[in-house]
C-alpha cells in the first residue's frame, strides 16, 4: 500500500499572509488620507525619470514622498530626492525579485508617512515577481517603454492583468522602433479591460498632465 503523503499550500498560506498585512496597510493610509501608489516595470523602462518629471510638476500642490526598492546602492533613491527635494528612502530587499507587504509595512514604519497626500513606491524592475504581491498600495501603475516592444502584455500577462493605469513610456523614440500602440492597447485591455492606458513622455512632457489629474483625483477621493 502507497504511503499517504502530506500536502502541504505553502504558496497559498504565503499570499494570504501578505494580503491580510496589504489590506492592513491599505486601510491606515486610507484612514489618514495617503495615497499609496505601487509603481512597476522591468529594467530601463525609465521609471525613475518619469517619476521625478511626476513629482516635479505635483510636489507645490500635494505633499509627496517616494519609496525606492533595488537589490543594491542607492542610486535611484539619491536621484530623485536631488531632483525634486522631495524625502525619499531606499529600501534593499535582500536580493530578492520583489517587495511584499511585511517589507512595506516595515518601510513604512521607519519611514513615517502620517504627513503625506501621496506616497509613491517605485518596486524593483521586473515584471514577473512584483506584480505578485500585493504591497498595499492603492493603485498599481505600471510603464511599458516603446523600446520594449508592443508584445509585452503577450508575455508577462499578470503584470498587465494587476495594474490600474499603464502607461506607455517614451513615445518620443516612436520613430525609431516598431511599436504599434493599437496592438498594444487592444492586448492590454484583453486582460484588463478596466485599465487606464496614456502614453507619455518624460522628455516632453507628453502624457503627464493627465497622469497627474487622475492622481489628484485620487488623493481627493480619499479626503
Amino acid at each position: 500500500m502507497a504511503k499517504e503523503v502530506r500536502v502541504i499550500e505553502i504558496h497559498e498560506n504565503v499570499f494570504a499572509a501578505n494580503d491580510m498585512t496589504a489590506n492592513l496597510i491599505r486601510e491606515k493610509l486610507t484612514a489618514q488620507g495617503t495615497l499609496f501608489i505601487n509603481v512597476m516595470s522591468s529594467p530601463g523602462s525609465g521609471k525613475t525619470t518619469l517619476l521625478t518629471a511626476l513629482i516635479n510638476r505635483m510636489k507645490d500642490k500635494v505633499r509627496i514622498a517616494e519609496m525606492d526598492v533595488d537589490i543594491e546602492s542607492s542610486v535611484d533613491a539619491q536621484r530623485v530626492a536631488d531632483a525634486t527635494g522631495v524625502r525619499c528612502i531606499q529600501i534593499h530587499n535582500g536580493g530578492l525579485c520583489h517587495i511584499d507587504a511585511d517589507m512595506t509595512s516595515r518601510a513604512l514604519i521607519e519611514f513615517g508617512a502620517d504627513d503625506l497626500d501621496l506616497l509613491i513606491l517605485e518596486n524593483i524592475g521586473n515584471l514577473v515577481c512584483p506584480a505578485e504581491f500585493d504591497t498595499g498600495a492603492h493603485k498599481n501603475m505600471m510603464l511599458l517603454s516603446v523600446p520594449e516592444g508592443d508584445d509585452k502584455p503577450l508575455k508577462y500577462p499578470l503584470m498587465f492583468s494587476v495594474c490600474d493605469i499603464v502607461l506607455i513610456t517614451k513615445i518620443d523614440t516612436a520613430g525609431f522602433f516598431n511599436f504599434d500602440f493599437d496592438k498594444a492597447k487592444e492586448r492590454i485591455l484583453k486582460l484588463n479591460p478596466n485599465a487606464v492606458i496614456i502614453p507619455v513622455s518624460a522628455k516632453t512632457g507628453e502624457g503627464l498632465e493627465e497622469v497627474e489629474q487622475i492622481l489628484l483625483q485620487e488623493i481627493a477621493s480619499l479626503k
